[in-house]
């Protein structure tokens, strides 16, 4: 007994659609990306920023180093100059040095202080002379003018002016002294107080530069992103075209039915190699396979 076949196809319009969006996709899929579109699609990293830069150098000088080298595509730190070494408190901390230990008053006495003994001296000086004319006249009242008693007097005033001028004498170096050292006391701790404010000052200008510079870095990394999402939609948009095409065939399509063979046959007789290759081909020509449908 013979093998009947029967083929259903589609509208002739519809056949020639599948194959027209068969022919652009297959052109599309075969067109690979450029490496300008490639690029462009390719995820990116957004470089150092001149204030995180600042920042960065900013930190560097406050631990004595010296001047930082950046990567002129990426920002980063590529190489560390030679600094001072001595990080930014330090000067502070070697002046409080200076002004301890048991010299550190010198540098902190009065330079008028010689000035200011030597015109008091004078002054009780001129006093004593005054007061040691008054013993003649004494002793001219009491009538030993010229005497032993006149001598043991004029001793003993001399003994106790010599006494008094070198108390006074004393008196004026200790107050200098007491001075210079409150000052170098008082220089120690203000010394010690700015290299405590130092690296705080310093701490909050290099937070400030480092928070602009991340929020710079945060915008540059939004924009390279949209414009690698703009890149992306740019190259998908022509799928998205042929998708909607193919769509809109399959929708077409969804009423015919499905592309293939009906076949009755003796059970004697079995289908030759060559109608199933024929069966395989026409069913992978029909647009109802292509399209799921």
């Amino acid at each position: 007994m013979a093998e009947t076949t029967t083929i259903s196809r589609p509208a002739p319009y519809l056949e020639a659609a599948g194959q027209s969006y068969l022919d652009l996709l297959t052109k599309r899929v075969g067109q690979a990306p450029t490496p300008q579109e490639l690029a462009a699609m390719s995820p990116q990293i957004a470089g150092q920023g001149q204030f995180t830069q600042a920042a960065q150098q900013a930190a560097a000088r406050q631990a004595g180093l010296g001047a930082l080298t950046f990567d002129p595509t990426t920002g980063a730190v590529t190489n560390i100059g030679a600094g001072t070494g001595i990080a930014g408190f330090e000067p502070f901390l070697q002046q409080a040095a200076a002004f301890s230990g048991p010299g550190a008053y010198q540098q902190f006495m009065s330079p008028y202080q010689q000035d200011v003994i030597d015109t008091t001296l004078a002054e009780f000086d001129r006093q004593r002379q005054i007061q040691a004319q008054a013993i003649p006249a004494a002793a001219i009242q009491a009538g030993a003018f010229g005497g032993g008693r006149e001598g043991v007097q004029r001793a003993e005033f001399g003994a106790l002016s010599d006494r008094n001028r070198a108390a006074l004498q004393a008196q004026l170096l200790q107050q200098g002294f007491g001075q210079a050292q409150q000052a170098a006391q008082l220089g120690f701790a203000q010394q010690g107080q700015l290299a405590t404010l130092q690296p705080s000052l310093a701490g909050q200008q290099i937070q400030q530069l480092g928070g602009i510079g991340t929020q710079n870095l945060a915008y540059q990394q939004a924009l390279l992103d949209a414009q690698r999402q703009a890149a992306q939609f740019a190259y998908q948009e022509p799928y998205t075209r042929l998708q909607t095409l193919g769509s809109g065939i399959g929708g077409l399509l969804a009423g015919y039915p499905q592309p293939g063979f009906q076949q009755t046959s003796t059970p004697q007789q079995q289908v030759s190699p060559l109608s199933q290759a024929l069966s395989a081909a026409a069913g992978a020509y029909g647009l109802g396979t292509l399209f799921g449908k």
